[in-house]
């Protein structure tokens, strides 16, 4: 990559207007540090070819996408910023005359970051800055959260899905545009309309869905026996992914006649968009859903830093909150206190952390009774080392030894509940009692016990648990809850651009400086 030499057209907005760029605000900071917190050498392996040099210096993009997570622009209103606006222009390194550059170099810039080595890049500079700053030295607690993110496209019904996949296989794979001709007869893929039913009768409706399955699975089974590139073999995995995601063997089918209706319920992990086949509907509670991402977040709850973040798909097991809390602490040097809701306490979370050395201030599930009022797992004496369980009325029956995909030990009571005065407190079940013990249990037992006994584990947690809301609201601010990207790596690298932004922001805030050495935080009055 070649080097900037500098150049800029027309005067230097910054040595020329010092005096009407904000003291103290991020284009003050950028204008003077920009080559110290995004050096030449920072990016050069995204630009390998030693034949001249990118057009525009990435450490002036660098710094341009920096502002524009910060202030939650479109590129559009980027690139408008950064011809109109002194302290944009100060910021990147602009002349006064410069008229910028076209948009889609921001796009470009930006999936050139997001295929490279170090995606993340920008939110590491601005974490080492942290480190040098020694900012979080002697604060040892992280407060962990994630947030629901709504996705940038609509979300699709059944029809649309299946008939935008047919043709994204058309268009995609060789060949397919003669099989689609022979076989697929259930609607004109090359309109680009709906087609031409009678939305409002459900008989029609469901002929439509049948004959869609129909083209998709005859298109399918039919595509030639050939090598294909990434994008028709995705345009074929989704195709395949949609036409079964909503359907079922229709009522008298034995589900090989070729005869399909909509099924019941909504299947699990569903794609909901084929624009971007990454995003999901999200449950944050049982009533209320959107369509997006998870934002995963890790803050130091006394600055605001974010420490760690990571974006992911809003459903699936290995999304989960609880999952992604490991790797959200990995990168710690020394252990730290973990502050989470009852999202992130689940046994093999919490084992890994306590392993990793952590201390966990994570809010226990509350445990279900069977009967309102009565007896929880907790009232029972359960001892798993010797392989016994004890009720409220002191019956004692044997733990028997782990069974089935979860490992889990059951203690039946069947006999001891005939006649028991408690029962009523205990079980509806006819044959009495059975109490299930999961893995982990000793850890959530103790868990439990703890924060409903220990009144400083309270405190803490009522002290440095809600902070990480403030930091939530910090990152959806502005418009930023809805995303303007498709797909987990466009997105995953926007949210570390924009958690580095509002780092950066916070540091200046705290007198972040640069003293010709290293950087540090200058003591405010």
């Amino acid at each position: 990559m070649g080097e900037w030499a500098g150049e800029t057209v027309g005067p230097d907005v910054w040595e020329t207007c010092r005096e009407l760029i904000p003291v103290g605000s991020v284009f003050a900071f950028l204008a003077e540090h920009r080559a110290r917190l995004f050096p030449a050498g920072m990016f050069a392996d995204m630009y390998p070819s030693a034949n001249g040099r990118p057009s525009m210096p990435p450490q002036i993009l660098a710094a341009a996408i920096t502002l524009q997570a910060l202030h939650g622009l479109s590129d559009f209103e980027t690139v408008q910023e950064l011809r109109c606006d002194l302290r944009w222009k100060a910021a990147c390194g602009l002349g006064l005359h410069d008229t910028a550059f076209d948009s889609s170099l921001l796009a470009y810039f930006r999936r050139r970051l997001a295929r490279s080595a170090r995606p993340d890049r920008v939110f590491e500079a601005v974490r080492e800055v942290v480190k040098a700053t020694g900012v979080l030295k002697g604060r040892h607690r992280r407060a962990l959260d994630s947030t629901v993110l709504d996705d940038a496209v609509a979300t699709q019904d059944t029809v649309t899905q299946i008939i935008s996949a047919v043709r994204a296989v058309i268009r995609e794979v060789p060949g397919a545009d003669a099989v689609a001709a022979v076989h697929c007869t259930a609607h004109d893929y090359r309109d680009p309309g709906k087609p031409r039913v009678a939305w409002n009768d459900q008989q029609a409706r469901a002929d439509l869905v049948d004959a869609l399955v129909g083209d998709a699975l005859r298109l399918l089974g039919h595509m030639p026996d050939q090598q294909l590139g990434e994008k028709a073999a995705n345009a074929v995995g989704l195709l395949a992914l949609v036409a079964g995601q909503d359907v079922e063997p229709a009522d008298d089918s034995d589900g090989r006649d070729g005869r399909w209706r909509i099924s019941q319920g909504t299947a699990p992990d569903r794609i909901v968009s084929t624009v971007d086949p990454d995003t999901r509907h999200v449950h944050k509670t049982r009533s209320h859903y959107q369509d997006g991402y998870k934002a995963h977040l890790a803050v130091e709850p006394e600055t605001g830093l974010f420490t760690a973040v990571a974006l992911t798909p809003g459903s699936g097991s290995e999304h989960h909150e609880a999952t992604v809390a490991v790797d959200l602490l990995a990168d710690e040097n020394e252990p730290v206190d973990a502050f989470g809701d009852t999202a992130y306490s689940t046994g093999p979370t919490r084992q890994a952390l306590q392993q990793a050395g952590h201390r966990l201030f994570l809010k226990p599930a509350p445990l279900r009774t069977a009967v309102p009022g009565g007896f929880s797992l907790d009232d029972f004496a359960i001892d798993t080392t010797g392989g016994t369980v004890t009720c409220p009325a002191a019956h004692t029956v044997p733990l028997a030894e782990p069974s089935g995909q979860k490992s889990q030990r059951k203690a039946q009571f069947t006999d001891q509940c005939i006649g028991c005065p408690l029962r009523e407190r205990c079980s509806t079940a006819k044959a009495g009692r059975i109490v299930t013990i999961r893995p982990h249990h000793d850890l959530l037992a103790a868990a439990r016990h703890r924060a409903a006994t220990d009144p400083d584990w309270q405190a803490a947690y009522r002290r440095w648990r809600p902070p990480v809301e403030r930091a939530v609201a910090w990152l959806v601010a502005h418009g930023n809850r809805r995303l303007r990207h498709t797909g987990t790596i466009k997105n995953q690298s926007w949210l570390h651009t924009r958690a580095a932004a509002l780092n950066l922001r916070t540091l200046i805030n705290l007198g972040l400086t640069h003293n010709g050495t290293t950087w540090q935080i200058q003591a405010t009055a």
